[in-house]
């Protein structure tokens, strides 16, 4: 990420300085959005190492969250940047300005393969969503470098000027799409909700098939961070002493954490319905019968 963050933050200058001196509006859109990936990549190391910080007395699950809030931030401002770029679009279309396409196709190419280089470096980690927001900046970066490619030659042999905004539109729509995809996500972590491609009757069903189990009731799974995942719920048993119960976590726990990723659990037994029960459990077990 350090050397990714280097690379991009001398870009943008380069980016910047031949899109006004060619005066393509989509090299100086290019040139903001690898603004805004610079601003991510360093977000995303700054969240990636609170992220990876251990627990303590006043954040007893750590600072796993911290990442996600990143995440989250660099949405927004992807989104705010779009907004920009349609505006500028808009008002490069009422009034089309000559451009150099030859500028265009040399600094965008310089920014391909940079880009595709640091899409490749940060590949590997895509499965923690700061890290992943920030190769999605990226990738959306070669992306647009290479319509912007594309779009040079088609304004050097039609002569075009619109092409010029219309691909700074193209580039602001894939902002958008990237970003949507991240601020969702996002938003469902820090709000709590069940993580992401989990089903709450299916882990209810899981664990109402397993020996021993009566019924699952108040069961809620949230995510601690982008990765980790956290359950907690009540469990009617047959009265037994605890030792003999034991057998029965031991096989909810590794049931949980073979089928679901959920590694931590706070499980409650109990020996007789409470208030929060209810049938669905039951009905599995007749329906097995």
């Amino acid at each position: 990420m350090f050397v990714s963050l280097l690379l991009t933050a001398a870009f943008v200058v380069v980016e910047a300085i031949a899109g006004f001196r060619a005066g393509s509006l989509a090299l100086l859109s290019d040139a903001g959005h690898n603004f805004t990936d610079a601003f991510a990549i360093l977000l995303a190391a700054i969240g990636f190492y609170l992220q990876s910080r251990p627990g303590d007395h006043v954040k007893t699950f750590g600072y796993q969250r911290a990442g996600v809030l990143v995440a989250f931030v660099n949405a927004l401002i992807l989104v705010v940047l779009a907004g920009f770029l349609f505006f500028e679009s808009y008002r490069r279309f009422l009034h089309p300005q000559a451009v150099e396409e030859s500028t265009m196709m040399v600094v965008a190419g310089i920014g391909l393969a940079m880009n595709l280089a640091i899409v490749w470096g940060l590949g590997g980690h895509g499965h923690d969503l700061n890290i992943h927001a920030a190769w999605l900046h990226m990738l959306g970066d070669a992306a647009s470098s290479a319509g912007i490619i594309a779009g040079a030659v088609a304004i050097h042999y039609t002569g075009w000027l619109q092409i010029d905004p219309a691909l700074s539109v193209l580039i602001g729509v894939g902002i958008v799409w990237s970003a949507w995809g991240i601020i969702k996500d996002s938003l469902n972590i820090l709000l709590e909700g069940l993580p992401k491609g989990l089903k709450l009757s299916e882990v209810t069903h899981e664990l109402c098939c397993l020996p021993g189990v009566v019924d699952v009731h108040d069961l809620h799974i949230w995510s601690l961070g982008s990765e980790a995942h956290a359950l907690s719920c009540h469990v009617l048993i047959e009265d037994m002493p605890p030792s003999a119960s034991e057998s029965i976590l031991r096989s909810i726990n590794k049931s949980l954490c073979d089928r679901f990723s959920i590694h931590h659990t706070t499980i409650q037994f109990e020996h007789a319905k409470c208030a929060l029960a209810d049938a669905s459990c039951t009905v599995v077990k007749q329906h097995q019968h």
